[in-house]
Formats: structure tokens, sequence, C-alpha cells
């Protein structure tokens, strides 16, 4: 009896200390964040500038190296096209059609709405600006963001909206609005990157929808 009762109290130790030992912190999981997007950023040969060069130089990105970190969000921001059109206005609500794809940085596990069922269905925000806050829900529940994580839009999403034009394209010179984003967790989708702590890199597409 008594060797049944040490070998339980022994067995009980160990998997404590296995769980202890799994277990990480949520400063632990930042650190590991912050590492995985200092590596991306480093292996992808990304050039990062502050704010006060990226304002010299016209709120724009040069190249397709360059991204700009936004102090307040900790969100990377690279602007491919800035599109046609113009930028939404105060006061204005406005649908915006997305086209994305989505790579997880810690995994490499990616989804984008270019093909297959979601061809048809771009993921369409309805985007509010008052003053300099945006406010957007996807409104689209065929879209891939949507099924995939709901209504919510990240917040690294609305990132862009003041520094891009978004218009219909009317003509062949016409563009799509065209960024690519480096997504901490805070920034993230709720369910998923902030529940997680997982970084994110976006390559996304905006222009005015009906």
């Amino acid at each position: 009896m008594r060797k049944t009762i040490y070998t339980l109290v022994t067995l009980a130790a160990m998997l404590t200390t296995i769980a202890c030992n799994d277990y990480e912190t949520y400063s632990e999981l930042k650190e590991r964040e912050r590492d995985a997007i200092d590596r991306f950023i480093s292996d992808s040969s990304f050039v990062i500038i502050g704010e006060s060069q990226f304002h010299n130089q016209g709120d724009i990105t040069l190249g397709n190296k360059q991204f700009v970190i936004l102090d307040k969000s900790g969100v990377y921001l690279q602007i491919l096209n800035q599109g046609c059109g113009e930028v939404i206005q105060d006061g204005e609500t406005m649908n915006v059609l997305c086209r994305f794809t989505e790579k997880a940085i810690l995994d490499t596990t990616s989804i984008n709405n270019y093909y297959g069922t979601y061809i048809f269905s771009p993921d369409i925000m309805s985007v509010t600006r008052t003053g300099s806050t945006y406010t957007a829900y996807f409104s689209e529940s065929r879209g891939l963001m949507y099924s995939t994580y709901g209504s919510s839009v990240p917040e690294a999403w609305l990132a862009p909206l003041q520094y891009i034009k978004l218009g219909r394209l009317s003509s062949p010179d016409d563009e799509k609005a065209h960024v690519r984003l480096i997504v901490p967790h805070s920034q993230g989708t709720t369910n998923n990157a902030k529940a997680n702590v997982k970084p994110y890199f976006y390559d996304i597409t905006y222009q005015r929808g009906r």
C-alpha cells in the first residue's frame, strides 16, 4: 500500500513539474512574439523606418522592402499603392471591399480570399470615420474573415485608412489601395491573435464598394 501511495505521489509530482515547464507566462509569450517578428523582418530583408521619416516622405513607404512602424499600435505598415479616389472623409461611412492573404508568423499557416469558395465573396468592411478615429465591422457573412473570425475587424486593418484612397476602379489606370502589415497580437483578431499571442503578416487590397 505504501509503495502504491509513494508511486502515485511521485507521478503527481512529475506531472506537476511537466505542467509547470510547459506553461508560458504572458511576458514569455510576448517575448516569443517579439523574437518571431524580429526574425521575420530580418529574414525578409525588410527595412524599418520611424513615423518622422514616413511623414517626411509624404506618408508613403518606398520600394517593396520599407515598412514604417506606427508608434501607438506597434503595427508595421507598407503602402505598395495609395489607390485611387479620395480618403474616407470625417463623418463618412462606406463599404470597403478587401482581398487579403493572412500568414501566421509563428507557424506559417496561411489563408486568403483570392481563390476557391471566396473568389466571388471579398470581405466587406463597413467603415465609419469620426475625426481621427475609424471603426468598422465585417458586414458580409460569406467573407473569409467573417466566417473564420466573426464580424470584428482587427484594429491593424484600420491603421492604413488615413493614408490610402478608397475609390472605385473606373478607368484602366485606376488601381486599388494595396498595403502589407506586420501585426502584433494586440492589434489582431480577438479570438485568435489576441487570445493566443500570435503575430500575423497581411497583404491587403482596399477599394470602395457600393
